[in-house]
């Protein structure tokens, strides 16, 4: 029998794809809930100039492949929640290394609190480690830290990657995670089996008040009262 929090959640994702299927002609700038990505790349952050009213949400890198941790995730993780941001932390995934010892440099790396957005793994193509494993393999390495990450911190964690490398190796074993789709275009991306995206990065060149250079803008998939839900739903997982 479900229990109630599955039945909620279900439920949940039914009006989240209904609403994406509606919004699935809309530009990036029409999206409500705008959102920034960042890593020590950024540099010195000027975070009294960025309004959580036009950006409400932040994810911050926090460490990459087996042993790596961003040199500035934990002075920008503190400064974004203070900013009053809604905050989550990434790893850059590395297709050499086994998901178990990622998952533990990245749980090591990030506190686990309730305020917290799901985490998310970057899965990146990589021409040098793409042949390490068979896609079969990739996928449970993949999966290894997947389920590692959500056990620790009671989320699902979200899957940031391209169209192209989620439609090649991940669409038969991830079909059920929520996507952050890589899409520099003007207009939605489009995924195998009409998997709906949750988070889309439009482009890599844009320009916020308070960060030198450029910078990674994202857009949410649905509406800000959806999103308000769902901020709401994340708090009841824990």
């Amino acid at each position: 029998m479900l229990t109630q929090n599955a039945i909620i959640f279900s439920m949940w994702q039914a009006l989240f794809i209904i609403v994406c299927l509606f919004s699935s002609t809309l530009y990036a700038q029409d999206y409500p809930v705008k959102g920034f990505d960042i890593s020590h790349h950024q540099g010195n952050i000027q975070w009294k100039k960025i309004s959580p009213k036009q950006y409400q949400f932040v994810y911050i890198k926090a460490t990459e492949g087996t042993d790596y941790q961003d040199p500035k995730f934990q002075e920008n993780w503190l400064n974004a929640k203070e900013k009053g941001f809604h905050v989550g932390a990434y790893h850059f995934y590395r297709l050499c290394s086994n998901g178990k010892t990622q998952a533990n440099n990245f749980i090591k790396t990030v506190p686990n609190q309730i305020s917290n957005l799901p985490p998310v793994i970057d899965i990146e193509y990589d021409s040098k480690c793409i042949s390490t494993y068979t896609k079969e393999q990739l996928n449970q390495e993949i999966k290894t830290i997947y389920q590692s990450l959500e056990k620790h911190y009671g989320k699902k964690p979200i899957i940031y990657t391209s169209a192209r490398f989620y439609n090649l190796f991940l669409s038969s074993t991830f079909s059920f995670a929520s996507l952050w789709i890589r899409h520099y275009q003007t207009t939605p991306p489009i995924l195998e089996k009409q998997h709906s995206w949750f988070f889309w990065q439009y482009t890599k060149q844009g320009h916020i008040d308070g960060i030198d250079g450029d910078v990674d803008i994202n857009v949410y998939a649905a509406s800000k009262d959806i999103w308000d839900n769902y901020l709401h739903y994340l708090e009841k997982q824990q």
